[in-house]
């Protein structure tokens, strides 16, 4: 059956969508349009590509994530400085072989900008945060910044919707005047866009599949909350997940794989095979057990 499908953000824990995209293609599932935020726009970005299920297995099994790390050169050599470029740079890492990775792996397919895909077949989640806004791309390009969609490149969208606050700079966009905008992680205001292929009528043309990097909301502890820093964390937590939980809970929990992986640290680039391989196994397994009985 053809559905479309909307991906959490997630950072490395997305390897779970790995075991949970493995089960989608043993259900004799196939996707349509994709979506997502920052890691799930990375997910979105292969599928809409034209990578398969195996072929990204492989790809992303073979990739040392602690090679897409790359602060300024300088930084090895002068302690403490990485606290210096957080501060004027406003994040650790420039992410620019991030960046260069997508493009390599989307270049495979003959795919660069949004002209190559099929209208309406990408969509990216990013965050404005000058200007305030949610920014769906291609969607938003033309009215927010006067930038023709067709030339945009789709690895420039997707990193920017992976520029997790403070662990990655931000990217800018020119705006219609003379200002430029910071563009930071989708997640940041819809980290599960489950929403962005609704009409105005709030149908959809076929069934949407949502993959969440979570528990459902209604099963979530409580966090104890005892210094600064958890506060911070808390904080920020809440901010990435409050609105699209509210939606979760009241629409359309009856569509979305639900895959707690809450045991791995969103920007643990460095994480072991063991680690890799135990949220390939608890994707599929949620998945599985999910689309038994999806849709129903």
């Amino acid at each position: 059956m053809k559905i479309d499908g909307v991906f959490s953000g997630g950072g490395v824990k997305a390897y779970a969508f790995l075991g949970a995209l493995e089960q989608v293609h043993d259900h004799n599932h196939t996707f349509e349009r994709v979506a997502g935020s920052s890691a799930g726009a990375i997910i979105a970005a292969l599928l809409a590509s034209g990578y398969r299920f195996h072929e990204m297995d492989e790809m992303i099994q073979e990739l040392d994530t602690k090679k897409l790390m790359d602060p300024p050169k300088w930084t090895t050599f002068i302690p403490f400085s990485k606290w210096v470029i957080l501060y004027f740079q406003l994040g650790l890492y420039k992410g620019n072989k991030l960046e260069k990775w997508i493009h390599k792996q989307l270049a495979r397919k003959k795919i660069h900008t949004f002209y190559d895909l099929k209208p309406g077949y990408l969509k990216v989640i990013v965050s404005d945060i000058s200007l305030g806004k949610l920014v769906v791309i291609p969607d938003d390009l033309e009215r927010v910044y006067g930038i023709n969609p067709n030339y945009f490149p789709i690895a420039k969208a997707v990193r920017m919707s992976a520029g997790f606050p403070y662990f990655f700079m931000p990217k800018k966009l020119p705006g219609k005047g003379n200002g430029q905008s910071l563009i930071v992680d989708g997640g940041l205001l819809s980290n599960f866009p489950l929403w962005v292929f609704k009409d105005e009528n709030n149908r959809s043309k076929r069934p949407v599949l949502g993959m969440k990097l979570s528990g459902h909301p209604a099963q979530e502890k409580p966090r104890d909350i005892n210094n600064a820093i958890i506060m911070f964390q808390a904080l920020f937590s809440t901010m990435l997940n409050a609105h699209d939980d509210r939606y979760v809970s009241t629409s359309e929990k009856n569509n979305i794989v639900f895959i707690p992986v809450d045991h791995v640290d969103t920007t643990d680039f460095e994480l072991t095979r063991a680690t890799r391989g135990q949220l390939i196994r608890t994707g599929k397994e949620r998945a599985d057990e999910f689309l038994k009985y999806w849709p129903n």
